[in-house]
């Protein structure tokens, strides 16, 4: 639900930062069994969360930017 909201926040009102923090807490809230240690996951579920992590990182980048 919260990476639909960062979509919304970021298309929709052009809010890089509101969609970062967004990102940040879909994030926090990992979908996936947080028993498992990093290394014993699929290679899907950690690509996942790194590319998640990546995006995370840009529109920070990108929002914090725009506010300077």
């Amino acid at each position: 639900m919260f990476v639909f909201l960062m979509v919304y926040r970021v298309v929709i009102k052009e809010d890089y930062l509101d969609g970062a923090s967004s990102l940040g807490i879909a994030l926090i809230f990992d979908p996936f069994d947080q028993n498992r240690k990093w290394n014993n996951r699929p290679l899907w579920q950690r690509a996942w969360l790194i590319v998640h992590l990546l995006l995370l990182m840009v529109l920070f980048v990108v929002g914090i930017s725009h506010k300077m």
